[in-house]
């Protein structure tokens, strides 16, 4: 997704103009058209004329329409998106309150206006407009003295840095010259990855080199990972795969993502933290039930006790229809975010997201036991019985 313009108030009002590069960003633009919004794209309207003899016939021209949304439709197969509205500006073959549905297409910009863009989806637009969001793979291909670390997308690759370090020859009988500059060009590749790698969102990170430089390297790194206490690459360590590519420059890259191990470590990468998500869920309620929440009201009183670790929610909630309970979901991820919980939003095209949306589409797993929360439901219920 590419965002052209974005022009915002300071009460959230405003609009934005995005250009859909990729069948995805169909629907992350379904996630963001909720009825009430302004949409203005160009569009082929079916348009009567009359010529100078009386004789009517029919034209099909394309326009630039601003419909108020009433309906979104969205075909997951296709990846197509029909917007219904009314007409709500001037244009000379369309009167003002006239139907007419526009078919958002790849590639043709189109303008959106809302009366509040809340933070949800907000952090939408920019993740679909940010490559590194998408990027679930990371990359670094290297040769002594020469490294690239790139971020991998559907779509692309990202140099994200480029380093070099001369390392002279080893000499007979004198090989410290030699060991300390590849010593400064390892630190150097390993700061480049702390720098440019989003362990958050990438599931693997690709190490790619002719001969023993990726063993030699990624010895060093867990080395000196270990020796500072480096929590984020111990943690990750998992998610590094070594592999064969016959140079360091950009280029060779495409020969390690063709190799088996690599493609079949990657074929579920987008899916994978959600899946686990679901399934630590899952863990928790059989074994610690008073830890694993469902259902908005459970999951608002587990959030008053700033109990929440992490929030599970499906993306199809934001597309509630009516503004109050929408607003409701909302304001309980950004206080989940305030309360340093961590939020995970669910596609409902994926399984896990049809998993969770059978659970009412929200959950989640608590920091502490919060027993009492089902005894005051149960007492408040007798009380009202």
């Amino acid at each position: 997704m590419k965002l052209v313009r974005k022009d915002l108030e300071k009460d959230n009002a405003g609009q934005v103009t995005l250009i859909p590069e990729e069948p995805e960003d169909m629907w992350h633009t379904y996630n963001l058209l909720q009825v009430g919004d302004s949409l203005r794209a160009s569009t082929i309207r079916k348009v009567q004329t009359e010529s100078a003899t009386g004789s009517v016939g029919s034209n099909r021209i394309r326009t630039t329409l601003t419909l108020c949304v009433e309906a979104v439709d969205f075909d997951s197969q296709a990846c197509q998106l029909r917007v219904k509205g009314t007409n709500i500006q001037e244009n000379e073959y369309v009167k003002m309150g006239a139907y007419h549905t526009i078919e958002l297409e790849p590639n043709r910009q189109f303008t959106l206006a809302k009366k509040q863009w809340d933070s949800v989806v907000l952090e939408r637009i920019e993740q679909a407009c940010d490559p590194a969001w998408s990027a679930d793979v990371a990359a670094v291909v290297m040769q002594e003295g020469l490294a690239h670390v790139c971020l991998v997308t559907a779509s692309m690759t990202l140099t994200r840095a480029k380093v070099e370090v001369n390392i002279p020859r080893k000499r007979k009988g004198n090989c410290s010259q030699h060991d300390r500059a590849l010593e400064r060009f390892y630190e150097q590749v390993v700061q480049a990855i702390q720098r440019h790698i989003n362990f958050e969102v990438v599931k693997c990170v690709l190490v790619a080199s002719p001969g023993f430089v990726r063993e030699q390297f990624c010895d060093y790194m867990f080395q000196q990972a270990v020796k500072t206490d480096n929590k984020l690459l111990l943690e990750n360590r998992s998610k590094f795969l070594q592999v064969h590519s016959s140079s360091g420059h950009k280029y060779a890259l495409k020969e390690a993502l063709c190799d088996p191990a690599v493609t079949s470590r990657l074929s579920d990468t987008k899916a994978a933290g959600e899946v686990k998500a679901l399934d630590d869920f899952y863990k928790m309620l059989q074994h610690e039930p008073d830890r694993a929440f469902y259902g908005l009201k459970h999951v608002e009183k587990a959030n008053e006790a700033m109990a929440i670790d992490t929030l599970l929610i499906s993306d199809e909630l934001f597309r509630h229809q009516d503004v109050a309970t929408r607003a409701r979901y909302v304001k309980l991820v950004d206080s989940v975010r305030e309360n340093m919980g961590t939020v995970r939003i669910f596609s409902s095209l994926h399984v896990s997201g049809e998993q969770l949306g059978q659970l009412t589409g929200v959950a989640a797993i608590l920091r502490f036991p919060v027993a009492e929360l089902s005894d005051q439901e149960d007492e408040s219920s007798s009380e009202e019985d």
